[in-house]
């Protein structure tokens, strides 16, 4: 069962996987009385998919869990899916879709099968459900919805819902045949190294990607190699190939020219330049504004909004849960950011498309 769900991912997209992609955490658009929005979500995926992103996950973290108990999970990500594909047939090309996978396991499979049915290649796989359950029962809740879709392991760091996960369930998780990559979000370097450490001890390094979801640390975990001993005592050197991050939600655009930038630094094997690290900062910077680091993330969600609205491709920042919204001074921090790094915005871009988008 695990074989027949690696089959699901087609092969052009487990290269371009492998090579690297930009995979933005697709938002939910909402109007003023908090319901789907389907034209403000077109446009979103249609910003992405212009842009030049490879895949988009939907029904994650930045889309709201509580999609779920709003009974918009299968609306939302069924449109999702219709408007990917609606945009690769008339461009003849395959783009990524990844689904979020919630719950504990009878949920998680009913989440898991939906995705395939409609056309998801993966799905990302949250264990917040299971904030107190021992290594044993994840792996084997992760071994069972791994029979139905290939999965994208998802380390999801605890201040906004994930928990602890230890380098010994790594290292029992990348032996699960279908996982095909995994999302590194802890947040924190110790954690990052616990699941790259279990992947190269495992021997896996060349079959599963390594995704950043750290948005703190973007382009130090682009652009830095992890040389460590594989199973046979022998050095192997693994690398983020992309990031799948609420961060690409916003600036796409150049979200994708960075990672091409990256990506053609590394091949060239050239010492990484001083400007690029500054990029790096400059973007940790914005991102602290944004997700509301400031406040633990309280506003990671309505200030992924905020920048939407202030592009013209939301109307609002409405969140599902109405106290959800941007903290004191979130605003003005955005603001901050926007003026003192134009570099990083998109909004030319935008601009220039948006009335195609929204039409």
């Amino acid at each position: 069962m695990a074989a027949e769900s690696a089959s699901l991912l087609p092969e052009a997209l487990r290269r371009n996987l492998w090579k690297g992609m930009v995979i933005p955490a697709l938002p939910l658009a909402l109007d003023q009385h908090r319901r789907f929005d389907e034209r403000r979500e077109r446009a979103l995926i249609r910003y992405y998919l212009d842009a030049g992103a490879g895949g988009i996950a939907a029904g994650v973290h930045t889309t709201q869990f509580t999609i779920r108990e709003h009974n918009l999970f299968k609306p939302v990500l069924m449109f999702a899916s219709q408007e990917i594909d609606a945009w690769s047939a008339e461009r003849q090309c395959e783009i990524l879709k990844i689904g979020g996978i919630c719950g504990e396991t009878p949920q998680a499979l009913r989440e898991a099968e939906f995705l395939v049915l409609h056309g998801y290649h993966a799905g990302l796989l949250s264990l917040a459900a299971f904030k107190n359950a021992s290594l044993e029962t994840l792996i084997a809740h992760a071994v069972r919805i791994a029979e139905v879709i290939p999965l994208v392991g998802f380390y999801l760091q605890p201040d906004v819902g994930g928990r602890l996960l230890p380098y010994e369930f790594w290292r029992a998780f990348v032996e699960i045949e279908s996982v095909i990559a995994i999302k590194i979000a802890p947040f924190n370097r110790y954690r990052t190294l616990d699941v790259v450490r279990a992947l190269a001890d495992s021997g896996r390094g060349d079959e599963i990607a390594l995704y950043t979801g750290n948005d703190d640390h973007i382009v130090l975990d682009l652009v830095t190699p992890f040389c460590l001993p594989g199973p046979d005592g022998r050095q192997t050197t693994l690398r983020f190939r992309g990031g799948l991050l609420g961060q690409w939600s916003v600036w796409t655009k150049k979200a994708v020219e960075l990672l091409e930038e990256i990506h053609a630094l590394v091949d060239s094997n050239l010492p990484v330049p001083l400007q690029l690290l500054a990029k790096g900062q400059a973007l940790t910077d914005a991102n602290g504004a944004i997700f509301d680091a400031a406040n633990n993330y309280k506003g990671c969600i309505a200030g992924i909004h905020e920048v939407l609205r202030r592009q013209g491709l939301f109307e609002g920042i409405w969140c599902l849960d109405p106290s959800e919204t941007l903290s004191p001074g979130q605003a003005e921090e955005i603001s901050r950011v926007y003026a003192a790094y134009p570099e990083l915005s998109d909004d030319d871009f935008v601009r220039s498309n948006l009335a195609r988008w929204l039409s």
